[in-house]
Order: structure tokens, then C-alpha cells, then sequence
């Protein structure tokens, strides 16, 4: 299974494949084996094609696919001893993991997209997929933490799938929209509800600072994983509050693509975070909302899991 990571070694931000405890820098990786093959100028070459950024990636298509395959290979047929020397190896626990695409085109939220968190909520099931956006400022990595903003202390938790689009289009049919999906990655859409439920719009309650925590690392599509066979779980401080499976969607993936791009056009990078499963705070009883010192975990079969600490703001 190919994952693919942004993260910072040596005061620099590379894109790696996960591989045992390891990230396989693969600019570097596909600079050496062009070397290897008399390339000249091999390094140049590496930085055109698989430059160390995930949007780039992403926008180079097949040819930047067939050269992230090629860069893989090559570093696991490298002696690892070697391979670490030269930079082409990079332990994990020596890096930092940086959000996978700080800069998505368009980040597209589902709301509603589970019955039992429709019902939780009161909420009717919805006969079209509910929408709102989330700004990318609003990012953070895996292990940066979310932040309870200073005017209100209503913040809930919601795991959910998101998907990566690598090829865009307009009015893509459910027949081909997955061929328009690069990868899956894990997105907690974290709501002030209070700001959330005073209008009609989510928006407001969508987009707090440091609230869309994302990563660590984006599945790539073309592993046969099944993204609508998937386990979702949400624990606070080790305590599971969601745990529901995407076979339960109300929309599938194909569905949400085609309504989305009835309206704009999907470009590569854009993300779109699937819905959350029951669960969710707000409608305990009593309700219970994140407070500093918690840490949020959400798991995904197939994908890994997306860890936040929780802290308050400082004004």
C-alpha cells in the first residue's frame, strides 16, 4: 500500500512514502537513480517531475505518478544502510509530518452523511448531499493541536473520510468519478457549535482557527482499497465516542463527485471530507465538548490515524 507523507527533516519540507519506520524522500530517491542511469543533470530532472510538494505531484498526473512508482522501487532495491547515508531513507521519528496539501484549491465538506448521526441530531435524512466549505487556513498536521478559541467553549470532535481529487472535471458522472480520485486521508472536521447553530450556515462554525486537523498521510486510490469499506473511530483520551463504517454512507463518494461538479469544477488537490458518523458531542447527554489537555484520535481502516492534542487559545 502506497501512503504518501509531507514532513520536515533538516530544516526542509520533503514528500516521502511511508516504508516500515522509514519515509522514502522520493525527489531524492528518483534524482539517484536517474544518476544512476547517466541522466545528466539528474537532480534538476527530480525537482521538475517529483518536486517535494503534494499539490505538484498531484498536478503532474501519470507522469508524475510513474516517477513517484520508479523512485519507490528503486530506493527498496538500495541496501538500507546506504540508502540512509545518502538521505534517500529518512527515520520517521527524526522527522516532523506537515499537513499533506496546505494550499488545496477547494476544501468541500458533506454534512449529515450517516442516518444514525442524522437521527442523533433530530435532523431529517437529506434527499441531496449538504455542503459547506472549510478554508485551508484552517488546517493543522497530525500531532499540531486544535485550538479552543477563546469565545466559546463548544468544541466537538467529527472523524470522518476525506478524498483527494487528482484529476478534475466538470460534470463528472458516478460511472467515472473514481477514476478522478487520487487518495484518501483523514480529516477531523472539529465545530464550534454554538456559532455553527446560531444561523442557518455552517460556515461560521467550520472555520475557527486550528479546528480541520488532516493527515497524516494520503492513501493513494490505485491500492485497491475500498472506500466504502472502511472503519471510522473517534476516541478522546483513549475513550471511543465514533465508530461506524463508510458502507454506511447516505451518499457514496460517486454521488458526492457528481453533485459537486455539477456546480464547480474539481481540480487536483481539492479535498472533500466525507461526513461524520454518530457520536459526536453536542448531542450527549449531557453534551460534551473538547477542553485543553485532550487528545483526539481518529482511526481509519486502511489509512492510519490522526492524533490531536487540544489546547486553549492565547490572546
Amino acid at each position: 500500500m502506497t501512503q504518501i507523507a509531507r514532513f520536515r527533516y533538516a530544516r526542509k519540507n520533503r514528500l516521502g512514502a511511508l516504508y516500515g519506520g522509514y519515509y522514502v524522500d522520493v525527489n531524492r530517491s528518483y534524482a539517484a537513480l536517474k544518476a544512476s542511469q547517466g541522466t545528466t543533470d539528474a537532480a534538476a530532472l527530480a525537482d521538475a517531475v517529483l518536486p517535494a510538494d503534494m499539490l505538484a505531484l498531484l498536478r503532474g498526473a501519470d507522469a508524475g505518478a510513474t516517477a513517484l512508482r520508479e523512485s519507490i522501487a528503486f530506493a527498496q532495491s538500495l541496501d538500507p544502510a546506504q540508502a540512509e547515508d545518502e538521505g534517500i531513507l529518512v527515520d520517521r521519528k527524526a522527522t516532523k509530518t506537515l499537513i499533506p496539501i496546505p494550499s488545496p484549491p477547494k476544501i468541500v465538506c458533506v454534512a449529515r452523511n450517516y442516518v444514525r448521526h442524522a437521527a442523533e441530531a433530530g435532523m431529517d435524512v437529506p434527499e441531496i448531499p449538504i455542503l459547506f466549505p472549510r478554508f485551508a487556513i484552517t488546517q493543522v498536521a497530525d500531532g499540531d493541536p486544535i485550538i479552543i478559541p477563546s469565545v466559546s467553549n463548544q468544541v466537538d470532535w467529527e472523524g470522518e473520510l476525506a478524498v483527494v481529487i487528482g484529476r478534475g472535471g466538470r460534470h463528472i458522472s458516478r460511472i467515472e468519478a473514481l477514476q478522478h480520485v487520487a487518495g484518501y486521508t483523514i480529516f477531523n472536521d472539529v465545530s464550534v457549535r454554538d456559532y455553527q447553530f446560531r444561523v442557518s450556515q455552517y460556515t461560521a462554525g467550520k472555520n475557527f482557527y486550528a479546528t480541520g486537523a488532516v493527515g497524516p498521510h494520503v492513501t493513494l486510490s490505485n491500492e485497491g482499497i475500498d472506500p466504502h469499506n472502511l472503519g471510522v473511530t473517534t476516541s478522546v483520551n483513549g475513550a471511543v465516542k465514533q465508530d461506524d463504517n463508510t458502507r454506511n454512507f447516505i451518499f457514496d463518494i460517486p454521488t458526492i463527485i457528481q453533485h459537486i461538479s455539477e456546480f464547480v469544477a474539481l481540480e487536483p488537490g481539492d479535498l472533500i471530507s466525507t461526513g461524520t458518523p454518530a457520536g459526536v458531542g453536542f448531542t450527549r447527554n449531557p453534551p460534551e465538548f473538547l477542553k485543553a489537555g485532550d487528545v483526539v484520535d481518529v482511526k481509519i481502516d486502511g489509512i492510519g490515524t490522526l492524533s490531536n492534542p487540544v489546547l486553549n487559545e492565547v490572546e
